[in-house]
């Protein structure tokens, strides 16, 4: 009996630990900063404000930026990674519309001022409200967790192309990389699968990723890349990690998007 209680009490406390990550799991998942961002205008000059519809009822915000380059007829459809909001893709925007691209950056739910909170199918209905947006070619760049939302809506709705920056094979994989402590795989609701659903594309497609990203582990990108469906490209950022400026906006990015016009 004075063996059973210890155990009782560590397997109690144990059940208790993984309880409170299974309903808490998405915070530490989703980074969203919920403030309301300004006018696109006062982002970039002559930048445009949406309002995105989502088909379960929800308005987005989102601005759209005309090229400042010569201009290739092409839009590109940012989908974020799981922190910040499209403000702080500013910078992504302007180098794109040097580039001759027009770009549509928009937050998903509960992120810049946003209605409701962040999941999975939620994220999935929030780009296809932004892809609706867009009349003319499209390439959809998706930012590691972002990848995910825009392999998803590849595989629903082809585009010119698919850059996908710092992908993880799944989020499964991601989860357990930086929490290795976890049953991550066993307990997470938001499943976020790459690297299987890229298999069935079959548009041309560029994975970038950083070879010191400690965030998601640079073979995870690799093998991203290799279950693609269709031409692939790898270009691999030398000493760039995760949220590296190079990695955010830097020229081997622009230049993978502007490959795919090419």
């Amino acid at each position: 009996m004075r063996l059973v209680r210890p155990a009782l009490i560590v397997l109690v406390v144990l059940l208790l630990l993984l309880a409170l990550v299974w309903f808490g799991q998405r915070a530490l998942i989703y980074f969203p900063d919920r403030s309301a961002v300004g006018p696109a205008a006062s982002a970039l000059p002559g930048g445009q404000d949406l309002v995105l519809s989502t088909g379960d009822g929800l308005e987005l915000g989102a601005w759209l930026f005309a090229p400042t380059g010569s201009a290739n007829g092409v839009t590109v459809l940012v989908a974020n990674g799981n922190g910040g909001n499209r403000a702080g893709r500013v910078p992504l925007a302007s180098a794109l519309t040097a580039a001759g691209f027009s770009v549509l950056l928009f937050d998903y739910r509960g992120y810049g001022g946003n209605p409701g909170s962040p999941s999975e199918e939620g994220l999935a209905q929030d780009a296809k409200a932004a892809r609706a947006a867009i009349k003319g070619p499209v390439i959809y760049l998706g930012e590691s967790l972002g990848a995910a939302v825009a392999t998803r809506l590849a595989a629903a709705d082809p585009p010119l192309g698919l850059v996908l920056r710092s992908p993880f094979t799944d989020l499964a994989a991601a989860g357990s990389a930086n929490y290795p402590f976890l049953p991550v795989r066993w307990l997470l609701r938001d499943r976020f699968s790459v690297a299987s659903t890229l298999a069935g594309i079959k548009v041309p497609t560029v994975v970038v990723y950083g070879s010191a990203d400690s965030i998601v582990p640079a073979e995870q990108s690799r093998a991203v890349a290799a279950t693609a469906g269709g031409p692939c490209t790898v270009i691999e950022v030398a000493g760039a990690d995760h949220n590296d400026p190079s990695l955010q906006h830097g020229p081997e990015l622009i230049q993978a998007v502007s490959s795919l016009v090419r």
